[in-house]
């Protein structure tokens, strides 16, 4: 590699999209690939991978070179993130036992939330599949505040940027998803028009 990433990091850390982006083009393929490996589940790994950036974007000036490569400094925090992740499947997996000791009664509610639930797995892959399409630092302000249902003011902590850059962000991140999600319409023809409903339910405001 002709440039050097510490030196992006350097540069994320003083607040450059341009570092940034860089960054992410050249490392987001090997984040991905260690979290699918670690996880066995390529939505959960994309999911790792969008949180590794806003880490990323948060402590990159944390980095420090005598202590590892770049790849080694990236590679303990996803297995970190994916340890995570399957520490809580494991409690889920535990909580779901129990519920099969559960009256009649009980269980078909439980039933019912998980039918809900996976209406809404739906939705994100959908938006998921969109957001690929768009500029990085878009789909960090999206992602934080789709998937990990942040504030503005928790997404600009975490990214490290202005609040008003941050809803910036999101709104120029909306139109271009908007965008992705009508070029994929046709193939969503059978759902009657949902991701404009989606779009249109104030999720993203």
């Amino acid at each position: 590699m002709e440039e050097h990433p510490a030196e992006w990091l350097k540069e994320i850390a003083r607040g450059s999209a341009s570092a940034f982006n860089r960054f992410y083009d050249a490392y987001a393929p090997m984040v991905f690939r260690l979290a699918e490996h670690w996880l066995k589940d390529a939505a959960e790994a994309e999911d790792v991978c969008q949180e590794i950036f806003i880490e990323v974007m948060q402590r990159a000036d944390q980095y420090d070179p005598e202590r590892g490569s770049v790849e080694a400094w990236l590679a303990v925090r996803v297995r970190s993130r994916a340890m995570d992740r399957l520490r809580k499947k494991q409690r889920i997996a535990a909580m779901e036992q129990s519920e099969a000791n559960l009256a009649e009664s009980e269980r078909a509610l439980y039933l019912e939330s998980a039918e809900l639930e996976a209406f809404r797995h739906l939705d994100r892959e959908r938006i998921r599949h969109a957001m690929r399409g768009i500029p990085p630092l878009q789909r960090m302000a999206l992602y934080g505040s789709y998937i990990m249902q942040l504030s503005h003011r928790e997404l600009a902590d975490r990214m490290q940027k202005p609040v008003g850059t941050v809803k910036s962000l999101i709104r120029y991140g909306i139109r271009n998803l908007r965008g992705q999600l009508q070029e994929n319409q046709t193939k969503q023809a059978a759902n009657g028009g949902e991701a404009h409903a989606f779009m249109e339910s104030g999720k993203w405001e």
